[in-house]
């Protein structure tokens, strides 16, 4: 048995969770708030829920009681060792558990020297060769999670100037790419949306309208989520939209295992979410990351009008997929809504008219998309964004220390380092030499492309978006550039499946707060997923060979 400090998570999904989790605290006290004088709880996963499995016994914590800590001995206890971890596995397993990430930052700095060091093979240069040891370094760390993201990207800078990749003055200045500050500028976007309240009030108004019967509140949940996720960052649109599903279950007293309404409702959101994610620039920031690799690359870029048309169809399909199979696999029963509905009308209620500034909120936004659509190309996604956040604090509808308490800054730094990765492997010729061993032995590209795509699914379901597209974009713009290819083509077929997580909870904030909930058992989402994730496939290549060509992205 080991015991040690509770440690913070440091994760975007982790902050996330804790929001979700605070705010749904909020809006359903009663029904989920710790009972008193409790002094420990089980860990389980991403949060504890009434689902979890027999492991959460393994891992305790001690929490302080909610009454009066100082009045009892046990009172006193409780307090005492408030934020400790008591694990209570075998220590063996202890043991092994904690020396897995010692063994892989060594084997990755062991790996990394020894391919600095060796002579490159046929057809390598030195320079690419050093330029293929920091990426293998760099997705080592991405994909355990040795290292934080952004730490390793801040690595990854650092190498490709002290190895001699790139000069280091190159390296640096390759933060201040187009694409990362379209990403800060789309998180200052929705801090204002969350802040001022306008995405709750259009959540609660849709609610309520549709929350008479099951039938129509599961798509309104559903749909909502992909809408407002073309608009806004899906992982804000998930944080938003989670406490208030959480509150509709719990007004209807719906217990974890026993609903299949309940785990419709979530993974309606999370569904929704992911698909209309990818629906836009903004729904993800993983596609303004595929962008910047693509634009540090070939100099070439793909305009906020071309990406939405490319995606439309596949959205489309997915939205429609995804809806009978949640019809087929998680039929909900009949329940009378009548007193859930009149709850969320009296929240929309409550929330009043609707304000000066979430009407003037509501025009810059819309301006927004209407001058990404059509002057993207003259003055850039990136600078009509900032042209907004300015606008957002002339009429003081944001604040810095928002933003401060908003942004996810480690997630700049992120991709920063991504795109100088992506920009050092094009240029050195190292990411074609990576394409060809690995994929470059097929003769036929839709055979590239279909494998290609089909690993960025199955990764994305296992690892951080950003880390698939980091780790495959360069080499999909390897093999555009050995067979003659289209970049564009190439890079969309790694970055849009990459945003389409139907399963696991690892991959998107919206999977994480759905599984947080305690309302959803993997075991119940095999099958239906992997419908998905094949529907997603077959669209996307069906996507690519007929419709992509007719917008001149050909291959």
């Amino acid at each position: 048995m080991g015991a040690r400090p509770f440690d913070r998570a440091h994760s975007a999904r982790s902050a996330l969770l804790r929001l979700g989790r605070a705010a749904a605290s909020g809006a359903s006290q009663s029904n989920f708030a710790k009972p008193p004088g409790r002094a420990c709880d089980a860990l389980a996963g991403p949060a504890s829920s009434p689902a979890a499995g027999k492991a959460s016994a393994r891992i305790v914590r001690f929490l302080a009681p909610v009454s009066d800590p100082r009045k009892t001995p046990a009172g006193r206890l409780g307090h005492e060792f408030e934020g400790i971890v008591v694990d209570t596995r075998p220590l063996a397993v202890v043991l092994l558990s904690r020396s897995v990430r010692p063994f892989i930052l060594v084997l990755g700095a062991l790996a990394f020297a020894a391919l600095v060091r060796a002579a490159p093979p046929s057809g390598l240069t030195p320079v690419a060769e050093r330029a293929l040891a920091v990426f293998a370094l760099a997705v080592t760390y991405w994909i355990s999670g040795a290292l934080p993201l952004m730490v390793t990207s801040l690595l990854v800078i650092a190498l490709l100037g002290a190895s001699g990749v790139m000069p280091a003055r190159e390296a640096y200045a390759l933060f201040g790419n187009e694409a990362v500050f379209f990403i800060l500028a789309a998180f200052m976007l929705a801090a204002a949306v969350n802040h001022r309240g306008l995405g709750r009030r259009i959540a609660l108004s849709v609610f309520a309208r549709f929350a008479a019967t099951a039938g129509s509140l599961v798509p309104s949940v559903y749909l909502l989520g992909a809408f407002m996720s073309f608009v806004i960052p899906e992982h804000a649109v998930a944080a938003m939209l989670f406490p208030i599903v959480l509150d509709i279950v719990a007004q209807m007293d719906l217990g974890p295992g026993r609903s299949r309404l309940a785990t419709a409702l979530f993974l309606a959101m999370a569904w929704g979410v992911n698909i209309g994610g990818i629906a836009t620039l903004l729904g993800g920031a993983r596609a303004p990351l595929a962008l910047g690799i693509l634009s540090e690359a070939t100099g070439r870029t793909i305009s906020f009008t071309e990406w939405s048309l490319a995606t439309a169809p596949l959205v489309a399909f997915l939205l429609a997929a995804g809806y009978v199979v949640l019809r087929v696999y998680f039929p909900p029963e009949r329940n009378a809504l009548a007193d859930c509905a009149k709850g969320l009308r009296e929240q929309a209620a409550s929330l009043g008219r609707v304000t000066l500034e979430e009407r003037v909120l509501g025009v810059i936004l819309g301006v927004t998309i209407l001058a990404w659509i059509v002057g993207s190309r003259t003055y850039g996604y990136a600078g009509i964004a900032i042209f907004a956040v300015v606008a957002l604090f002339v009429f003081n509808l944001l604040s810095w220390q928002e933003v401060e308490e908003y942004v996810n800054w480690g997630i700049i730094l992120m991709y920063g380092g991504a795109i100088a990765l992506g920009g050092a492997l094009n240029h050195t010729g190292a990411a074609a030499f990576l394409a060809h061993r690995t994929l470059g032995q097929m003769k036929s590209p839709s055979l590239m492309i279909a494998v290609l795509s089909l690993l960025a699914i199955g990764l994305g379901e296992m690892l951080s978006h950003s880390a698939v597209v980091a780790a495959l974009v360069p080499v999909g713009l390897g093999l555009a550039r050995q067979l003659g290819l289209d970049a564009r083509t190439l890079t969309l077929a790694v970055a849009v499946p990459a945003g389409l997580t139907f399963i696991l909870p690892l991959g998107t904030p919206a999977n994480a707060l759905a599984h947080s909930s305690g309302y959803l058992r993997k075991r119940e989402l095999l099958l239906p997923g992997a419908i998905m994730i094949l529907c997603a496939w077959l669209g996307l290549n069906l996507a690519i060979r007929f419709y992509w060509p007719i917008l001149g992205l050909r291959f």
